[in-house]
């Protein structure tokens, strides 16, 4: 018995206009509004560019989505994936019905709980039990099921304390616990959630998993996520989405999706120095490894690598710690470590510059690096996927030797007869 479809996109398309609104002289605005009035196509977008935001374009008309084309099946749990700017967002906020097409349509089966950013669907007046309320009643369900539902919210959350405290009060945090709370529990068929999981701490982003996963697989929900932590998409999604530019460039099974975004998405060259500000909190402004003192990205000997980051910090208080994890060309972590796994650090404001030795037990191959920050909740400021990618180089010995295992580590084995 095949699978029910829970949402079809076809040919969706989504134009944004850069800078000021209207097309910059009367006698343009009045053809595209006489368009419109004949049901004809804006003949200012036929001329619109890719969404490549780090290239500079002719045009003032840019197109977020492109001929997007694609089917969830119910019950599946679907990642979606792409670097910043890569219509992410957009597309999940034209799933919610936040925002319409361009062109194209959508078309799906039941009701849609939506976490997309921040304060999304809570009335910063009204307390947390109001909105949670205010959200069943948005999904069109009856008080008394609202009501069954509220203990498990309520608990799941972790925020009973402040329940009756208007929202506007409440952390960022704790903002995201309540939203993500009501989104999961309420009777909803489809679930979207975007990366806003990142602002919680790492125990609750667990706990949300795991509650993304039984939504899905237990109760046969569909679940939309995205989120730049190619661990947790690879946990709960069987298949991925791949946007680059606007486009879908694959969609396919989880691994083979993100194999392909971390080969276009690792640097070829040997610093990653970071292309704007993404706060004004604490600012990764470069990263790099070197050899013996020499900027590399093939390390030729075991010893004197450093991973080396420059880190701005702009705010005296609000900054904690930063850390920096190594992966394989296969998605898989095999180490993390941050500042205060050496001693506890007080950052003040100004210009750092960090040297962590790269671990001596390698396996000759190819890694990659991921960083961030965290602030004083441990929450994340910054988190880049894949900055830079080094090649360990091995020796004759060590490339003979086909054992398993993640690290080159022989041992010293003691061996008595008795």
């Amino acid at each position: 018995m095949s699978k029910k479809i829970s949402i079809r996109v076809e040919n969706l398309s989504k134009a944004y206009q850069l800078g000021q609104i209207g097309t910059g002289t009367i006698s343009r605005d009045l053809e595209r509004w006489y368009a419109k009035v004949r049901g004809k196509e804006d003949p200012f977008l036929r001329i619109g560019e890719a969404n490549d935001r780090s290239t500079k374009g002719d045009s003032d008309i840019v197109w977020s989505l492109k001929d997007i084309n694609f089917e969830i099946e119910q019950g599946d749990a679907v990642g979606i994936i792409g670097r910043n700017g890569a219509g992410k967002s957009t597309l999940l906020k034209i799933l919610s019905k936040v925002t319409a097409p361009t062109s194209g349509k959508i078309s799906g089966r039941g009701r849609i709980a939506s976490l997309l950013e921040v304060g999304t669907g809570f009335h910063p007046e009204l307390s947390g039990r109001e909105n949670i309320f205010l959200n069943g009643a948005i999904l069109g369900m009856r008080k008394k099921e609202i009501q069954r539902k509220l203990e498990e919210i309520v608990d799941f959350a972790g925020i009973e304390r402040y329940l009756d405290t208007p929202v506007k009060r409440y952390s960022s945090g704790m903002y995201v616990r309540l939203a993500f709370a009501v989104a999961a529990h309420l009777e909803s068929e489809i679930l979207i959630v975007d990366e806003v999981l990142a602002v919680g701490d790492a125990e609750f982003q667990k706990k949300c998993l795991g509650k993304m996963g039984e939504v899905s697989k237990g109760e046969g929900r569909t679940v939309l996520f995205v989120s730049h932590n190619m661990g947790s998409v690879k946990e709960l999604c069987t298949k991925s989405i791949l946007l680059t530019n606007g486009y879908i460039s694959d969609y396919t099974n989880t691994s083979a999706v993100i194999q392909k975004y971390l080969k276009h998405n690792i640097k070829d060259s040997s610093i990653w120095i970071s292309q704007q500000s993404t706060n004004d909190i604490a600012l990764i402004k470069q990263v790099w490894i070197t050899n013996n003192s020499i900027i590399a990205n093939k390390l030729f000997t075991k010893k004197n690598n450093y991973l080396n980051i420059k880190l701005d910090i702009k705010d005296n208080i609000m900054f904690k710690t930063i850390g920096f994890e190594i992966l394989t060309k296969e998605d898989i972590s095999i180490f993390c470590s941050h500042d205060y796994d050496v001693a506890s650090q007080h950052y003040t404001k100004g210009i750092y510059h960090l040297k962590i030795p790269v671990p001596e037990n390698l396996r000759p191959g190819q890694y990659y690096v991921n960083v961030g920050t965290n602030d004083t909740d441990l929450s994340t400021i910054e988190y880049f996927q894949a900055v830079i990618d080094f090649e360990v180089l091995g020796s004759i010995e060590e490339l003979k030797d086909l054992r398993p295992g993640l690290i080159y580590y022989p041992l010293n084995w003691s061996i008595t007869k008795e």
